[in-house]
């Protein structure tokens, strides 16, 4: 995933669907990004890997992206797909900007943050997510990504370029996409399977079906 000191949004985009909520109550949702381990990465080209390359950089200042419709009733969030589209990440840790701020070469993992609307007083973009009743987390192992300031890999640069809709400016509609074509249409209509996490009796949260889901939808 690049990062920049401008920022950059993610691509793919994360995508939920959530359902098992109270329709009446007020939540927020959100998301923010931790590191899945102590270790720095560095890619080998000749064996087209990643390795380990040391220890983690110190961490850095927590982010949190409050998506921009909370809050807003459990009906709403469940009758659509939640999209984390318009997040940034940045390498800048002075940034003011309010995007994620992350380590390059470093493995993270989102994290889809539900939190009831009274236990979100404390819910801040420079604090870590709140804890305690009413607030609930979701992880999926499918989008860990390796942040880098460049694509460390030829085939992942011209498969980005062609499948992120803000990259047209990358695009040669001449060249000759005879060797990519392949790699690409082998994605194009490849769809993961759904992952479905569930929990019961959220304390301080009214059950709906006895569960609430969070769908992972990856954007392709």
């Amino acid at each position: 995933m690049i990062i920049t000191k401008a920022g950059r949004r993610m691509f793919p985009a994360m995508r939920v669907k959530i359902s098992g909520l109270d329709p009446h109550q007020q939540y927020y949702i959100a998301m923010d990004i931790v590191p899945v381990d102590n270790k720095r990465y560095r890619y080998v080209y000749h064996s087209s890997k990643w390795m380990v390359a040391g220890n983690a950089d110190s961490p850095v200042p927590p982010r949190v992206y409050i998506h921009p419709d909370s809050p807003a009733s459990g009906e709403t969030w469940m009758r659509q797909v939640i999209s984390f589209d318009k997040l940034k990440l940045t390498n800048n840790e002075l940034d003011d900007q309010g995007h994620i701020i992350l380590h390059s070469m470093h493995k993270y993992q989102p994290r889809v943050h539900v939190i009831r609307k009274d236990c979100g007083d404390d819910l801040s973009p420079v604090k870590p997510i709140p804890s305690g009743e009413g607030v609930k987390a979701f992880s999926f192992p499918e989008t860990v990504f390796t942040t880098v300031t460049a694509y460390q890999n030829q085939q992942i640069t011209r498969l980005k370029i062609d499948r992120n809709p803000f990259a047209k400016g990358f695009r040669d509609s001449g060249r000759n996409r005879m060797g990519l074509e392949a790699l690409v249409e082998s994605y194009a209509f490849w769809r993961p399977s759904l992952r479905t996490l569930t929990f019961e009796d959220i304390p301080g949260i009214p059950k709906q079906g006895n569960e609430c889901l969070c769908v992972l939808s990856k954007q392709k």
